[in-house]
């Protein structure tokens, strides 16, 4: 987002977090419902985020559509949220969509399961790609997202919290035209900035201790002064040594890393 939407995404993030507390799973469930609606009625979506439209109106149209089929809470924030100006319709929806993750992981917080919830997106991730036949079915557009809800719910339930199976059928079922990684990727960043802290992927050929991990884990905070959530992806196929991803930044220490530079060194010699 640029200029006005991202000025409008911090104030509208304002006004969710007042009205977090109250039940922040039913508004995060609302909100994807919303999210939904507007994504399918593309003329509606662009009513509300016109800018020449008065902004009583557009928030008038929202209430009047909303009406009966959401809470008061949910209501009342996304009539705040068409009040203010958006550079481009789809701004409005990608907002609605961080405030529904957001709602949806203080639900988890509220339950003192964002741990849970952050390892077990970060372990489906990883589940999906270790499995193609499971991913085929979860991204195969002939299959109706109520099969793969169900389907998800059977996998799932019992193994999760409430709030991951919630993010993960969600982003199975409505990825807006990104890929299923990319979905999951986004909805665990947003529950690490939750707590203001980032997501370090570490790779590597064997798991590591407990002591291993928490020694990382704060070499890792005081480098990039802020509190670092590890996510450990066992590959044997690096051999030896880890690689660590933050963000867009990479350190790669495997030997199998080591071995292609070596490779390369040798074929420009040669």
């Amino acid at each position: 987002m640029r200029g006005a939407s991202r000025a409008s995404l911090a104030e509208g993030q304002e006004r969710l977090e007042s009205v977090l507390s109250a039940d922040p799973a039913s508004l995060g469930d609302e909100l994807f419902a919303v999210l939904r609606l507007l994504d399918r009625e593309h003329v509606l979506r662009r009513a509300l985020a016109d800018p020449a439209r008065p902004v009583d109106q557009r928030a008038g149209l929202a209430s009047a559509v909303l009406d009966g089929k959401v809470g008061a809470a949910t209501a009342e924030l996304i009539a705040d949220l068409v009040r203010l100006r958006w550079g481009r319709s789809i701004d409005l929806t990608d907002a609605v969509e961080r405030f529904a993750v957001i709602a949806t992981v203080a639900g988890a917080e509220s339950d003192n399961r964002l741990d849970d919830l952050e390892d077990e997106l970060f372990r489906f991730e990883r589940i999906v790609e270790a499995q193609p036949q499971l991913r085929g079915v979860l991204v195969d557009h002939r299959v109706a997202p109520d099969r793969k809800a169900t389907l998800l719910n059977e996998l799932l339930e019992g193994k999760t919290t409430q709030a991951t199976l919630r993010l993960i059928i969600e982003a199975v079922t409505h990825p807006r035209g990104r890929s299923l990684e990319r979905v999951l990727a986004e909805f665990g960043r947003i529950a690490a900035e939750r707590r203001n802290r980032l997501v370090a992927v570490v790779r590597t050929a064997v798991d590591l201790s407990e002591r291993q991990k928490s020694r990382l884990a704060t070499a890792l905070s005081a480098q990039y002064d802020r509190d670092v959530h590890l996510n450990i992806d066992v590959d044997p196929s690096v051999l030896g040594g880890m690689s660590i991803r933050v963000g867009d930044e990479e350190i790669d220490g495997t030997i199998v890393r080591r071995l292609a530079d070596i490779r390369r060194r040798i074929e420009r010699a040669s």
